[in-house]
């Protein structure tokens, strides 16, 4: 089954319309979503150990996106708590992360990964949050992660420049075809 999602591309409209019908794909995407806000605070704060001097603006605005990360995760566990699952860090491929980390050479471009991956993020939360079908207490939830998630982007971008966003897009777009979500200029 991963396989075969893997090649299929889709919409993050039609990834959502096959994800909130089917329980067990709803179930281990919720898992996923605590999985990745889990390692997006873990890796942040990597970043910033490794590229941001401790004392500077910069290290405070990745350690305060770190500690949003962190509340996700929460609140995404909270949801499988409710749900009888106990969230736990999965043991999983990181497709979209192989294809980009290797991108990162500097504070802007590891700036500039981060702002990608959030933007990708945020097309799909944008998408939960907008359908009335969605089981209201997700909704609620990542309405509520949806303005700091709107936050982190621009953060992101700021930090790594024009520059850097350029030279890191095609890693981002091979990132988005791994894990089957039709890049952006497709699907336009």
């Amino acid at each position: 089954m991963e396989n075969v999602m893997q090649n299929t591309q889709q919409t993050s409209d039609q990834w959502w319309n096959e994800i909130k019908n089917d329980e067990a794909r709803f179930i281990d995407w919720l898992m996923k979503q605590y999985h990745g806000e889990v390692t997006a605070s873990v890796r942040i704060l990597a970043f910033a150990e490794r590229y941001a001097h401790p004392d500077s603006r910069m290290a405070r605005m990745l350690y305060t996106i770190a500690d949003q990360e962190q509340a996700h995760a929460a609140w995404v566990g909270e949801l499988l708590i409710a749900r009888g699952i106990t969230p736990a860090v999965l043991e999983k491929d990181e497709r979209y992360w192989d294809k980009t980390l290797g991108a990162i050479e500097s504070f802007e471009t590891g700036a500039a990964v981060a702002a990608h991956a959030e933007h990708m993020r945020l097309e799909r939360i944008r998408v939960i949050v907008a359908d009335a079908s969605t089981p209201p207490d997700v909704r609620r939830v990542f309405a509520r992660i949806l303005p700091q998630e709107v936050f982190h982007e621009q953060a992101f971008a700021t930090m790594a420049g024009e520059e850097a966003m350029r030279a890191t897009l095609a890693d981002h777009q091979l990132g988005r075809m791994a894990i089957g979500l039709i890049p952006e200029a497709m699907a336009a």
